[in-house]
C-alpha cells in the first residue's frame, strides 16, 4: 500500500517559525477540528527544525493517566544510565547528542527523588526549570506536548493544569526560556484553561484546520484523482485529510466508498442523539435546536457554552472554535450527515 506523504501546511508552519524567530513570550495553543492534522504537522516539523533548536515532544494519546505518577512517568524520558546529581552537569552532558525526544530526560537518581518529595510539583518544575535554563545556552528549548486535555481533571492539591500552566507562564512571559505550545483537538478545555489559569494577554492561537479547496484538489491530484472524483470528495469530505485518505485507498470506487462513509456517520449521529432522547427529552429538544441550524448554516455563533453545546462537542459532532466563538460540524461528512439526520425529525 502506498504510504501518505506529509501535504503543505506551509502558512502554519511559517506561522510556527516566526513564533520560534522571537524569544518566547506566549503560550501557543495548536488548535482544530478532530484528524485535521495537528499531530502529523507538528511531527513534520520537529524534523526539519534547525539545531539551534532543541524540541522535547510529549504525546499524551492513548495513555492511561490517573495520578500524578502517571503523568511524571510520560512527561519524562527517564535516563536509566545517567547518574549524575546535578540538573547543570547533566544537561550539559546530553546536549551534544540531545535530538527530538519523547519527554523531558531526565537521570533516574534525580526521578526518584522527586517522587519521594511530599510536593512533587514543586520539585517538578524546578527541575524543569534549570533543565531548561542550562540548555538554552547552546540550544532554543520547545516543549510541545500534545493532547493536553488527557489530564485536565487530574487534582493534585487542586487542578494540575493550573499549576502546569502558571508554569508554562513562568517559562515563556516571565523568564523567556523556552518556547511552549500545547496542542489539542478539544476546544472546550482551552476555555476551560483560559480561565482557570488566567492566561489573558499570556497566550495565542494556531488553528489547524482541514484543507481549503486548493490543497484539497492538489493533494488528491496527487493520487490520481479524476476531476469527477476530486468533486465526489470534496463534495462529500471537504478537505478533512483522514477521509481523503479513505477515498485514496478506495481506488475501485471512490464514489461508493463516500456514500459508505455518509451512511455510517449519518447512523453514528442518530444512535447518539435519539438514544438521548430516551434518557433525557429535555437535552434531546436543545441538542436538536442547535443541530437544525445547521440545515441552512454552515457556521453558527455562540456566546457561552451551554450543555447541549458541551454534549454535542464531546460526541466529536460538533468543533468549537472557542478563539472565534463559532460553532461548526468537525467535518464536511458531518455536516451531511446531519442535514440527513434532520430530515426525519
Amino acid at each position: 500500500m502506498k504510504r501518505i506523504a506529509f501535504h503543505n501546511r506551509e502558512r502554519e508552519t511559517g506561522e510556527i517559525m516566526k513564533i520560534l524567530d522571537a524569544e518566547p513570550s506566549l503560550i501557543t495553543f495548536i488548535y482544530g477540528p478532530i484528524n485535521s492534522g495537528k499531530t502529523t504537522m507538528i511531527s513534520h516539523l520537529i524534523k526539519e527544525l534547525p539545531e539551534d533548536y532543541a524540541p522535547f515532544y510529549v504525546n499524551l494519546r492513548g495513555r492511561f493517566i490517573t495520578d500524578y505518577e502517571d503523568f511524571l512517568n510520560v512527561l519524562f524520558e527517564i535516563d536509566e544510565v545517567g547518574g549524575v546529581d546535578n540538573v547543570t552537569e547533566y544537561a550539559k552532558s546530553i546536549l551534544k547528542d540531545l535530538g527530538a525526544v519523547s519527554g523531558i530526560p531526565i537521570p533516574i537518581n534525580l526521578f526518584k527523588q522527586i517522587f519521594e518529595k511530599k510536593d512533587k510539583s514543586k520539585d517538578m518544575f524546578k527541575y524543569m526549570e534549570q533543565f531548561f535554563m542550562e540548555i538554552s545556552k547552546k540550544r532554543t528549548p520547545v516543549l510541545i506536548i500534545d493532547e493536553l486535555q488527557v489530564v485536565g481533571d487530574i487534582k493534585i492539591d487542586g487542578f494540575l493544569m493550573y499549576k502546569l500552566f502558571n508554569f508554562f507562564i513562568r517559562l515563556t512571559k516571565e523568564l523567556h526560556l523556552c518556547h511552549v505550545f500545547a496542542a489539542t483537538s478539544d476546544s472546550l478545555f482551552i476555555e476551560q484553561v483560559y480561565s482557570e489559569a488566567m492566561l489573558e494577554g499570556r497566550c495565542r492561537y494556531l488553528l489547524v484546520d482541514d484543507f481549503d479547496y486548493k490543497t484539497t484538489a492538489a493533494f488528491l491530484e496527487d493520487y490520481g484523482f479524476t476531476d469527477e472524483e476530486k468533486a465526489v470528495a470534496w463534495n462529500c469530505c471537504g478537505g478533512k485529510p483522514i477521509c481523503l485518505v479513505e477515498l485514496v485507498h478506495a481506488k475501485d470506487d471512490r464514489r461508493g466508498k463516500a456514500e459508505e462513509m455518509l451512511k455510517i456517520r449519518k447512523g453514528q449521529i442518530e444512535e447518539i442523539v435519539y438514544s438521548l432522547e430516551a434518557r433525557d427529552k429535555e437535552m434531546f429538544d436543545a441538542v436538536i435546536g442547535v443541530l437544525s441550524e445547521f440545515i441552512v448554516m454552515e457556521k453558527v455563533r455562540y456566546k457561552y457554552i451551554s450543555d447541549e453545546i458541551q454534549f454535542l462537542v464531546g460526541k466529536n459532532i460538533i468543533f468549537a472554535d472557542s478563539a472565534n466563538k463559532e460553532l461548526r460540524p468537525q467535518s464536511k461528512l458531518n455536516l451531511l450527515a446531519i442535514r440527513e439526520v434532520m430530515e426525519s425529525v
